[in-house]
């Protein structure tokens, strides 16, 4: 007797940014195979109708732990379950468990201090079940070959790991051209990793150069991030313009209107911006990290950690040059101490 195989979609804390644009995807195409689903209640709005039995899980303690224990309880040997929050289930499944990963922060060993103190927690948590879990998941789907390195290197080399990388279908280009009204764009959250501290920085190290080039950013408004923008926006007159948290389509116009992609990020599994932005042949100006290279070409590139390595490549890009240091014989410097 064949038992049907059914396909459980288990993404609790999935809400926002690009998990929640690729959930929403994904599920445009999945949802005639889906049984069972457990969603985030705050990606409500943006969720369509399926015909699977559907569960809202609260981002509260008490209803993570019942979700789990709820797929502990509903999933028989013959089902499939997606892990698409990126996380090991709690309790041990019978059936076929597979973990879309999109967080690479969980695969590292960097200090975790610029998170704030809950978030550092999580993310300790999340790491520690990773690896005391990873015997329960039959299959790791990631989205780049460098992702699948660095699981690898964290879980060990025996990971069973599959790239597949799937985005947003392409948003339509406007038919007339816009005007283009920023130098710069730089489309992410607010998160830690985003690095737009040291983006910021770069943008003032300019201002003190006489440099003021565009920049439009998406920071969502009442973070501390957008106030801190702000203020270094005022203390060097920065030509910096913070346009809130965007619809794609707000997004795809902003793309538009803008004459280069920036991207500083210091780990990301994908980057959908840089495709996005890719796929409208505008410039991309990125991290010389490997993330970048798996799925682009960027025409500048420097290291992350450095405003000034970041002002280089602006300048670069610019067509502005960057005079290098002069080196002088040991008689100069004897000068230079004598003087």
């Amino acid at each position: 007797m064949n038992i049907p195989k059914r396909l459980f979609l288990h993404a609790p804390n999935v809400h926002v940014g690009g998990g929640l644009n690729l959930l929403q995807v994904f599920y445009g195409v999945a949802e005639s195979n889906i049984d069972f689903e457990q969603l985030d209640l705050r990606a409500k709005a943006g969720m369509k109708p399926g015909r699977a039995e559907r569960h809202w899980v609260r981002p509260t303690l008490f209803s993570r732990l019942a979700a789990e224990w709820r797929l502990r309880s509903r999933v028989k040997a013959s089902d499939t379950v997606l892990c698409f929050h990126g996380l090991v289930p709690l309790f041990p499944l019978k059936g076929q468990v597979t973990v879309f990963l999109q967080n690479r922060i969980l695969l590292s060993s960097d200090s975790l201090k610029s998170y704030p103190i809950k978030t550092r927690v999580r993310l300790w948590g999340e790491r520690l079940m990773l690896k005391a879990f990873t015997t329960r998941i039959d299959k790791f789907v990631v989205q780049t070959p460098s992702m699948a390195e660095q699981l690898r290197g964290f879980l060990g080399e025996q990971t069973p790991v599959v790239v597949c990388p799937f985005v947003l279908a392409d948003v339509d280009q406007a038919d007339v051209p816009a005007e283009k009204i920023y130098d710069f764009v730089y489309v992410a959250s607010a998160e830690p990793h985003k690095n737009h501290q040291k983006l910021i920085a770069a943008w003032s190290l300019l201002a003190e150069q006489g440099l003021r080039p565009s920049l439009a950013l998406t920071v969502p408004f009442d973070t501390a991030l957008s106030f801190q923008i702000e203020e270094l926006k005022r203390k060097w007159d920065l030509n910096v313009f913070n346009l809130g948290q965007l619809s794609s389509r707000e997004v795809s116009a902003l793309y538009d209107q803008s004459s280069a992609l920036i991207y500083p990020s210091i780990s990301e599994s994908l980057g959908l911006p840089l495709i996005e932005a890719n796929s409208r042949q505008l410039p991309i100006i990125a991290a010389e990290l490997d993330y970048v290279r798996d799925i682009v070409e960027p025409v500048q590139t420097f290291d992350p950690a450095s405003r000034t390595s970041i002002a280089r490549a602006v300048k670069r890009h610019l067509g502005y040059g960057q005079p290098t240091q002069a080196i002088h014989g040991p008689e100069v410097f004897l000068r230079e101490v004598m003087r």
